[in-house]
């Protein structure tokens, strides 16, 4: 469904781009655009028709392309904190109070020797620096 929807936004595109390409320009600064021509492509009869076909392509490219934003969305699921495995503990703190199971980001650029409480006391105040 989706590759078919996204062979015909490309169609839809392609097409805008020739339609567009095809229109007369308005401001004429160059002196180009727009021929003397006759026959079905008249200056009055190829404005109404290209007009209208740009604006029915351009319908079809914002259908389109919200086509697939949609089918984009539906193949997302929404993570859940219910979906979680029963044994397996979330963010936060544990309900008990204790830190976690120790495996956060954390704990691993924790020193492997021990924690900085185990090898060195608390300090019980404002530091400065010892003097020389």
């Amino acid at each position: 469904m989706e590759t078919v929807l996204i062979v015909i936004h490309l169609m839809v595109v392609l097409a805008l781009v020739l339609v567009v390409l095809l229109q007369r320009s308005e401001g004429g600064a160059l002196g180009i655009g727009g021929g003397g021509g006759g026959g079905m492509m008249t200056a009055r009869g190829s404005a109404n028709i290209l007009t209208r076909a740009t604006a029915a392509l351009a319908v079809a490219f914002f259908a389109t392309s919200i086509a697939l934003a949609i089918l984009a969305r539906m193949d997302e699921r929404p993570a859940s904190i219910l979906d979680a495995a029963p044994g397996t503990p979330t963010s936060g703190p544990a309900a008990d109070g204790t830190s976690g199971s120790g495996n956060g980001i954390l704990d691993q650029l924790r020193p492997q020797g021990g924690t900085q409480q185990d090898t060195q006391p608390a300090p019980s105040g404002p530091q400065v620096p010892a003097a020389e």
